[in-house]
C-alpha cells in the first residue's frame, strides 16, 4: 500500500485512507506523504452532514460539540483529485459503509483498483459468518495484535456462534470452553501459518471432536498482477 500511496500523492491526488489509528501500517503508509493523506477510522461519521441536517453526531465530545473534522480542507468539487485507500487486512464489509458516506460527501472520489481490497480477509470473514450459526464454539487462531483476527472473533459472536475465543497457539486452549458443546468452529487469520491449526485440530481430536467439514462459502479465483520487475520480459 505504501507504494500506491505514494504514487497517487505524487500524481496530485488527496488520500483518504480508511483504518484503525495507531495501526502500523496505517502509520507507516500516512508517513509516505504526510501532507496528502488524510486517515480516518471505519466509524468516521461526516460532521458536516450531520449539521446540515440538523442530526445529532453519536460521536461528540462531553460537551456536545463534535469533534474535529479530519476531511475539512478537502474540495468537494467533483473534479477534484480524490481517491479512498484502505488498511489491507479489513475487509469490503467493514469499509463499504464508510465509503458510502464518503462519496455522499466527496462525489468525484473514485476507489482503488481491487488488487487493493484484502480479499483473504473478506472471504474468511463470509465463512466464519457462515459456520458460526451450527457453533457453539468458535476458535480463532491468530495474534492479539492482529485486527484481522481479532474481528473474525467479533464477527463470530455477531452471526451467531454460543461463544469465540481467539488464541495464538493450542496452548492457550481450555478444555472448560467445549463442555456441552457438539460442533465447533476453527478459522485463523490471514496470515497464520497452518501448522498452528492443525494444532489446534489435533487438540481437538484428542478431546472427541475428531469429525472435520470445510467450510467454503468463494471460490478465491482473484489474480494479481506482479510488480513489473518480476514480470517476464517478452
Amino acid at each position: 500500500m505504501h507504494r500506491e500511496a505514494r504514487r497517487y500523492a505524487n500524481e496530485g491526488y488527496d488520500i483518504i485512507l480508511i483504518g484503525h489509528t495507531g495501526h502500523e501500517e496505517v502509520e507507516g503508509t500516512s508517513g509516505v506523504a504526510p501532507e496528502k493523506i488524510h486517515v480516518i477510522d471505519t466509524d468516521w461519521i461526516d460532521t458536516s452532514e450531520s449539521a446540515t441536517t440538523g442530526t445529532e453526531s453519536a460521536d461528540t465530545t462531553a460537551t456536545g460539540t463534535p469533534p474535529a473534522d479530519p476531511l475539512a480542507g478537502l474540495s468537494t468539487d467533483p473534479d477534484a483529485k480524490l481517491i479512498w485507500l484502505s488498511q489491507t487486512t479489513l475487509s469490503v464489509d467493514q469499509t463499504a459503509a464508510t465509503v458510502a458516506r464518503l462519496q455522499r460527501r466527496f462525489p468525484g472520489l473514485i476507489s482503488p483498483p481491487s488488487d487493493d481490497i484484502c480479499f483473504a480477509t473478506q472471504n474468511r470473514q463470509g465463512a466464519v459468518k457462515a459456520m458460526a450459526q451450527q457453533c457453539e464454539v468458535v476458535i480463532v487462531v491468530g495474534s492479539a495484535n492482529s485486527s484481522n483476527s481479532v474481528r473474525l472473533r467479533e464477527v463470530a459472536v455477531q452471526a451467531g456462534a454460543g461463544a469465540a475465543y481467539r488464541i495464538e497457539g493450542v496452548h492457550e486452549l481450555n478444555p472448560d470452553w467445549f463442555t456441552g458443546a457438539s460442533t465447533i468452529g476453527v478459522t485463523s487469520g490471514a496470515s497464520v501459518p497452518e501448522v498452528l491449526v492443525t494444532e489446534v485440530l489435533e487438540w481437538l481430536a484428542q478431546h472427541g471432536f475428531d469429525e472435520v467439514q470445510m467450510v467454503q462459502t468463494t471460490q478465491e479465483t482473484t489474480s494479481f498482477a506482479l510488480p513489473k520487475p518480476l514480470r517476464k520480459q517478452s
